[in-house]
């Protein structure tokens, strides 16, 4: 039961385990926080955070884009809850004396992982030939062949 219950919440935390948001600063900006669960781990957040700059970039008609600052945070708990104690034992009895001989043990309560690992970048947006546009990452490549589908879904899983 303990093995079942591990899985499905392993299961859980990777179907759907990361997610991002991007604000619009000004014309060309833009602030992006994004956020993975605990089994991602904080390279998990950074990745999804590099892939949505990518997409916002082409969503909002620009072509590349530079990372002008970032910020992470680590939000991840592990609790453990209470165990049990479970006995077993025998009695012997003969000729009016006994014995009892018990063995006592103690299994730990399942171990809780919570919270998430979080990434903020700050990006600045290029159009092919503007000032700066040569220094920085060219959008479509950072995604790869599947940048079209990247950009229609967006990034959901930190793999």
């Amino acid at each position: 039961m303990r093995t079942i219950v591990v899985v499905a919440l392993i299961a859980g935390a990777l179907g759907g385990c990361a997610g991002a948001s991007a604000t619009r600063t000004s014309a060309n900006t833009m602030l992006i926080d994004a956020g993975a669960a605990p089994a991602c781990g904080s390279q998990g957040a950074a990745r999804v955070a590099a892939k949505t700059a990518a997409i916002e970039t082409i969503r909002a008609g620009y072509d590349r884009y530079i990372i002008a600052g970032g910020a992470a945070q680590n939000n991840v708990s592990v609790s453990q809850m209470p165990g049990s104690y479970q006995t077993a034992g025998t009695m012997n009895y003969g000729r009016g004396y006994g014995s009892y001989n018990a063995t006592t043990t103690y299994v730990p309560g399942p171990t809780i992982v919570a919270g998430s690992h979080d990434r903020q970048l700050s990006v600045v947006m290029f159009r092919e030939g503007e000032p700066g546009a040569e220094q920085a990452i060219d959008a479509k490549s950072a995604l790869g062949p599947e940048w079209q589908d990247l950009v229609k879904s967006g990034v959901r899983t930190c793999l």
